[in-house]
């Protein structure tokens, strides 16, 4: 049996460590491109659940797989192309709240488990300039909606309502409470 993290992300890589569990990283090659007529919440699981079975696996293996998008109003926000797409991000997100959505498939054999995990942010005023220089540091640009919450974007949360580590890319209580259900101990007494 192999745990297998269907991600080259670094911050997910650093979350499921957290669990204590030996893990492999395999990326799944997918297209992640999402529906814009269907809901959200059901394209960002839908995402994660094809990441999952693109995988080869053995029949014993458990393959995490997960997406995160961030929705502010009707509008879906994933990485941004370039500077200026994520100059646009950030400006529709200052003094707003949006929500981070992830997506989580765990799979082995044949039982899959999907779900969605939906945290609230709240997003301070911002100035055009901390805009411009919150992007020139290069953060944003590898992270849906343009900012990462554990970096440099801390400074502009007044508040947050969910798993704070689903706006990472990976809400790891939900994670671990699965990935239990799947018989992988974790944090368990050893008497």
């Amino acid at each position: 049996m192999q745990l297998i993290l269907a991600s080259q992300s670094p911050r997910r890589r650093q979350l499921l460590s957290l669990t204590g569990l030996d893990f492999a990283v395999r990326a799944a090659d997918i297209d992640e491109t999402m529906d814009p007529e269907k809901p959200p919440f059901d394209e960002v699981a839908r995402v994660s659940r094809e990441k999952a079975m693109a995988l080869p696996r053995g029949s014993d293996d458990i393959v995490v797989a997960a997406d995160t998008i961030v929705v502010c109003g009707n509008e879906v926000l994933g990485k941004p192309k370039d500077p200026e797409d994520a100059f646009r991000m950030l400006s529709m997100l200052s003094g707003h709240d949006h929500q981070v959505m992830t997506g989580m498939t765990v799979a082995c054999g044949d039982r899959v488990v999907t779900t969605t995990e939906v945290t609230k942010i709240h997003f301070r005023e911002l100035t055009d300039g901390e805009i411009r220089a919150y992007i020139a540091t290069g953060d944003p640009m590898d992270k849906a909606g343009a900012y990462g919450i554990q970096s440099g974007a801390a400074l502009f949360v007044t508040g947050i309502e969910g798993d704070y580590y689903n706006v990472m890319g990976l809400p790891i209580c939900r994670l671990t409470l699965l990935l239990r259900e799947f018989g992988l101990r974790i944090l368990e007494d050893t008497k």
